[in-house]
């Protein structure tokens, strides 16, 4: 905002209106993020209860965002799972994991959880400095 009062008391009117509509741009930008935010969270927000039927052993999860091997983000639609726990599906079919593949599901869960940890630590710094730099220009 500085700059653009510098600038009208210069007298560079052009200027001046450039800088303006720059501004206006990014807080348009910044309402239609946020307006967009809010209308998904709208649409989805019963997804949770609705969007899981049980049937019988199994449950199927209607509509499901997953990210794709290009970083995409995808629907996965009407994905069965088996509703009982130490039990997979394998060709449609509900099938009794093994003590082994129980074992390696329950330390890959545990390792996981320490990179998501991980990893939340650097996008919550990321966001923080982004935020930080975003301040000292006056945004």
């Amino acid at each position: 905002m500085k700059d653009f009062i510098s600038k009208i008391l210069e007298g560079n009117v052009l200027e001046a209106k450039e800088i303006l509509q720059k501004k206006i741009d990014e807080l348009a930008d910044d309402k239609l993020t946020h307006k967009k935010a809010e209308i998904a969270l709208s649409m989805f927000d019963g997804l949770d209860e609705a969007n899981v039927m049980k049937m019988g052993r199994t449950k199927v999860i209607k509509v499901r965002f997953r990210r794709n091997s290009k970083g995409r983000i995808v629907v996965q639609r009407r994905k069965k799972l088996s509703a009982i726990k130490g039990y997979t599906t394998r060709g449609g079919k509900l099938v009794r994991m093994t003590p082994a593949e129980r074992r390696n599901r329950k330390l890959a869960a545990r390792r996981s959880k320490f990179k998501r940890r991980a990893k939340l630590r650097q996008s919550i710094r990321k966001r923080s400095l982004t935020m930080r730099r975003r301040s000292s220009m006056g945004l």
